[in-house]
Parts: C-alpha cells; structure tokens; sequence
C-alpha cells in the first residue's frame, strides 16, 4: 500500500529487529492513518534535499520499541516519527541544520542523532530542535544542533 508517491506502508513498517526476533509490527488503523500524515511531512523533507530518503525506522510496535530500546512515549509508537538519512545531501548534521535554516516543514521533533535524523510530525508540533548524546546505553538529548 502507498502511503504517498514516495513512501510505501511496507517501508514505514519493516523492521530487521521485528524480523530477527519474530515481533509483530502491523500498525492498526488509526496509525495507518498517522503514518500518512508521516510519509507527507517525508515528502516535504525529500523535496527540500533533493533526493530519497532511506527510511530506518518508523512505526514501531510496543514490544518492538521495547526490543530496540526506545523511549516509552516514542512518536514511532504512534506512527508520527521516522528515522532517516539522505545519502545524496550529505550528513545527518547538514540535514537537520537545512530542515531548521529552511523553515517551510512543520515538525514536532527534529533531531539529530549522531548517524541518521529523527523527525516527528505528532500534532503537537512543538518545533523542537535537539541533539541526541549516547552514553551507557542511553540517550539524553539538548536543545538545537
């Protein structure tokens, strides 16, 4: 099923550690429908760096955000967040650094972390910029990049 002209639900769904470890990862209805929401903030993002996105990570079950060590209250729980690169613009700095200096995307959550971009489009798009610090198995984050 496409999601949008880009973005497909079998992309926003796939997980290699849902696969390895046999996790359920089909979104119900009502994420579909965030999901959707999701791919179009995506399409935005593609169309202002010029190229496709490789999609990590997007929706992700309860017992698959548990198995890769998400947050509790993760936008991908909900179908509002993905995890991203663009191999063709460049790094995941210069990425976030152009969404930002850009202006024209609405997005709750925008964050660089370290080797790929987090970008949430939940409604209550706060416009958050951070920065994702990694330690001991653990992230913290700080404001803007």
């Amino acid at each position: 099923m496409q999601l949008t002209e880009h973005f497909s639900l079998e992309e926003m769904t796939f997980s290699s550690t849902a696969v390895r470890k046999s996790i359920d990862n089909t979104p119900s209805s009502d994420v579909v429908d965030h999901l959707k929401v999701t791919a179009a903030g995506l399409e935005k993002v593609r169309a202002l760096l010029g190229g496709p996105l490789h999609i990590d990570s997007g929706y992700r079950s309860p017992a698959l955000n548990q198995a890769v060590g998400g947050v509790p209250n993760s936008a991908h729980l909900t179908g509002y967040a993905a995890d991203f690169i663009c191999p063709a613009f460049g790094i995941p700095l210069e990425i976030v650094k152009t969404i930002q200096a850009d202006g024209s995307i609405d997005f709750d959550q925008l964050i660089q972390e370290g080797t790929w971009v987090h970008i949430s489009f939940d409604p209550q798009m706060r416009s958050e910029v951070l920065t994702a610090h990694f330690a001991g198995g653990t992230a913290t984050f700080t404001a803007g990049v």
